[in-house]
Order: structure tokens, then sequence, then C-alpha cells
């Protein structure tokens, strides 16, 4: 069996019987767990193992674990900081700053390999430019030099946990106001003012990202549909232009800016035709049994073969022990320093 080109969520702590016989569906690829799945450590990890169970070979599971707002397991994992604290660091030393990006990197990624999870849904590498509360803190900074050098060190971190990196939202949400969670944002620039959006996703190709999740913003100056369901941007700007060879995920068909496209299975065919290998379907399951009455994709074999690419290499410790781990150790001594108040020295 293959993995198919779909990636839903599941409702609560355990798997049901009903979400077993979906997940056996050979359409479906993934699974992403939201914060309502998690309530220990040792639970995620049942419940992780119980989905790559279902079948053969083993679904993807994926989380939004950023940090800071957008942090889904929290008890029991390291609070992370928001991707902007970073780039204050970064305004202060910028040598230190990418040392703790690739430190939180690890951290993140480490936390999540060791509970079995296969991705999170990281960097983010949309630019902060003052416009998009639904961004704000969750990008690094404002400079696009800036964000490149942070996302690449981060990156390097996911690396040396054993994790893929998923670079978003593609190509840029940090220019609108809209959250597309509940609106379509559109985006009035030309494809020349945006060479600061696209400079992140450069250096990260050339030092060879894994995967990308597109946007739900529309940019009507360069094309007509929304960058998650446009050949334009998947296939023209994204896969020849910036060379990109890896695994290209929409962000959720279940949110109110992809509307615009008609209902869940007309999203789901125009974000597959645009070249997805695979769609996102979140919190909405009888979306995903629409979809399932009607799809008969079940991925080409240059998709399934991105899929299968972006799984996670070998860890270096063993399951369950990483908090016993020197690196571990050495990771959370470097933050907690790192975020501690300056000494308040009185000159007598």
């Amino acid at each position: 069996m293959t993995l198919g080109p779909l990636m839903i969520d599941v409702a609560g702590l355990t798997l049901s019987g009903e979400e077993v016989a979906r997940l056996r569906d050979p359409r479906i690829g993934g699974v992403i767990l939201f914060a309502r799945n998690y309530a220990s450590v040792g639970q995620v990890r049942e419940l992780v193992a119980a989905i790559q169970a279902v079948r053969a070979p083993k679904l993807l599971v994926a989380v939004d674990q950023e940090g800071g707002r957008v942090q889904r397991f929290r008890d029991g994992f390291s609070k992370l900081p928001p991707a902007r604290w970073l780039g204050r660091q970064y305004d202060a030393d910028a040598e230190r700053a990418r040392e703790l990006a690739h430190a939180c990197g690890w951290l993140m990624a480490a936390e999540l390999l060791d509970v079995g999870i296969d991705l999170s849904f990281a960097p983010v590498v949309d630019l902060d430019l003052g416009f998009s509360e639904v961004i704000g803190d969750r990008a690094f900074h404002q400079d696009a030099e800036v964000v490149a050098n942070l996302a690449s060190a981060y990156v390097q971190g996911m690396r040396k946990a054993g994790m893929r990196a998923v670079a978003k939202h593609f190509p840029g949400h940090g220019a609108v106001v809209a959250d597309s969670h509940h609106e379509l944002p559109h985006d009035p620039r030309e494809l020349a003012a945006m060479d600061g959006d696209l400079l992140p996703y450069r250096r990260l190709i050339a030092n060879g990202l894994s995967g990308v999740m597109m946007a739900h913003v529309k940019f009507p100056a360069i094309d007509r549909r929304i960058a998650s369901l446009s050949p334009y941007w998947v296939q023209t700007e994204l896969r020849r232009k910036l060379g990109f060879s890896g695994a290209i995920f929409s962000d959720d068909l279940s949110m109110s800016a992809a509307d615009i496209a008609g209902d869940i299975a007309e999203r789901v065919r125009q974000a597959l035709d645009a070249g997805a290998d695979m769609v996102l379907i979140c919190n909405d399951a009888n979306a995903v049994t629409q979809v399932l009455e009607v799809l008969d994709d079940l991925g080409n074999p240059a998709s399934q073969a991105r899929l299968v690419a972006i799984r996670p290499h070998s860890i270096e410790w063993v399951a369950g022990q990483l908090h016993e781990t020197d690196g571990w150790q050495s990771v959370i001594a470097r933050l907690a320093a790192a975020d501690a108040p300056p000494s308040l020295v009185l000159d007598g």
C-alpha cells in the first residue's frame, strides 16, 4: 500500500474503531495532531504508535510545534520561544542568535521524534512586515536576510536531530492583514516586489529543504488563483524557478480562505492538480467523508517518493530517554541562560 495524498486529523486521545477503518483507506497518507490529542508524553507516544500500526507503510504523523503561540504539546515538552525572540537575539548578536536558532530547531525536533512524530510544520519563514496578526511573532524578523540566516540555522538543528523541515507559508503571508483561517487575504504586489519573501526559500532550497507548505493567499497581480491551488505558484515558481524537488503540502483546505475554490472536494482536486503532494483537511470529519466519496487519486509515484523521503532519519538516542542525554540537557541550559534577565550590577 502507498501513502495517499490526504492528511487528516483524529478526534481525541485514542483512536476509535471508525478512525482506524478510515486510516486504512489508501487515499489517506498522514495524520495531523492538535492540542486536543495531547494529555501527556506517554499518552501521545501511544497514540502515535497506534496510528503508525494501522498499516504499512506507516502513515506520516505531523503537528504544528513552532513555539510561542503555536505549540500544540506543552506540559511535558519544553516551552519553545516564538521565532521573533530569535530575531531580537539576532539584532543584539547575530552569531549567538544563529546558535540559539540551531538549538531551538534541534530541541523542537528531538522532543517530537522521541514520541514518534515524523514532522513539525516549521519553520515559518514569512517576513514580519507588521501587517499580519496571524503571523506576527511567529516570524523571525522583517529583514529577509535575517529570516534566511535564522531559518537556515533552525533547519540545520532539526536535521541534526533527525527531522526534515517544512518551511511555510509559500510564497509569503507577511504582507496581508486578513487571517486565512477566516477570510481570503489579497496581496496586491507584483512579483518583482516579492524578492524578499522568496529569499528565505531560495536559501533553504539551495541547502536541501525537504518540504514546503503553501499559503492560502491570493496575489491577483500575478495569478488569478490562490497560491495553494495555483499551478503557477507550485509548478512555475516553486518547482521550476526555485528548483524545489521536495514534498509540497497544502495548508488546511477547510480554512475559509479556500472557500473561493468551491466545495471541499473541488478544493482538494485543484490543490492536487496544481502539484501538491499532500493536502490537509482538518477539524471537519464530514469534509473528509465528502472527499473520499469522489476522490480516486492515490497519488502519483513521484509524490509518493517525495513523501517517503520526508520521513525522519535515525535518531541518536534510545526512544524515551532523550532527557537523559547530554545533548538535551546542554540545549535546555543554553536556552535558559539566553532567556534569563541580565544581572543587575550596582556601581558603588
